[in-house]
């Protein structure tokens, strides 16, 4: 009896993941093509940081590759910046297990942190620019056309209130742009992927995850209280996220305050010239 109840509940666990696969794998496959992020003879670097997020990218991407009608090339690479309790083995053992052709570069990027950034002031800002500009290196020199992170949607929204809420921007994070050194493409494949979708899927496939809380920064700290924030929403009010993510692809700067993005002026102008123009041509009329 007990053999029977199991293999009902492997066979819709297995039924699930299918499921749940189709699902990020058509997500993915339409973030691909709204944003053209990947071509035919494509190289392109996954960056892997042994979360949840960038596991489940590269398991989707090489899915999408055995049957996408093109042919393009992926490089797993992981940046060890030798934080302390970072585990070394995990990442190139499961890369090895899957026959992933991948690289670890090792830097001891944390040192430089600790040493140039004073005690209770946040890491994050020369961190992320010593990490981008050595994934940006090595994908050039490796002949990479394109440059994969690990963010999903969340991420996205997460980024966009940061910026709000402590930077005085309205700006996320673009599932397609440039470098700022021009020297490369970086791609967000997972851009309309669900959180909770990725964490069922890590659970399903068993991924080795490395915690991701080894620096303790405290935009970690601003980020994790916004992620709290969110998911409350989408519990207490259903279909909320998904309207706010809609809102990045629907912007009208027209409707905002930037006039970098819109001529406020130009249009104050032109209403102004057009009046006078009418009244101008009634005042002939009556003459």
């Amino acid at each position: 009896m007990n053999s029977v109840v199991n293999e009902e509940l492997s066979q819709k666990t297995r039924l699930e993941q299918n499921k749940l696969q189709k699902l990020l794998r058509r997500n993915v496959g339409k973030a691909i093509a709204d944003f053209n992020m990947i071509e035919a003879g494509d190289k392109v670097m996954c960056c892997l940081s042994g979360g949840k997020d960038s596991y489940a990218m590269l398991d989707i991407l090489l899915n999408l590759q055995k049957h996408a009608p093109i042919d393009f090339q992926l490089i797993a690479v992981n940046l060890d910046q030798k934080q302390p309790g970072f585990p070394e083995h995990v990442l190139p053992d499961y890369l090895s297990s899957i026959g992933v052709e991948h690289y670890i570069i090792e830097r001891d990027t944390y040192s430089i942190v600790k040493d140039k950034v004073p005690e209770g002031k946040t890491t994050c800002g020369l961190c992320s620019r010593l990490r981008r500009g050595i994934l940006y290196d090595f994908a050039v020199e490796h002949k990479c056309t394109k440059i994969a992170l690990g963010h999903h949607r969340e991420d996205i929204l997460e980024t966009m209130f940061l910026n709000m809420f402590y930077g005085g921007k309205l700006r996320a994070m673009p599932p397609k742009l440039k470098s700022d050194d021009g020297r490369n493409i970086v791609i967000r494949p997972m851009a309309y992927c669900r959180e909770k979708d990725i964490e069922r899927y890590a659970g399903y496939k068993g991924f080795p995850i490395i915690p991701c809380n080894l620096c303790g920064s405290q935009e970690d700290l601003q980020r994790q209280n916004l992620k709290l924030m969110m998911q409350d929403w989408d519990k207490r009010f259903p279909g909320r996220i998904e309207n706010m993510f809609k809102a990045l692809q629907n912007v009208l700067p027209s409707h905002l305050c930037d006039t970098r993005l819109y001529d406020f002026n130009a249009l104050e102008k032109y209403q102004w010239e057009d009046e006078a123009q009418t009244l101008e041509k009634i005042d002939i009329l009556q003459l």
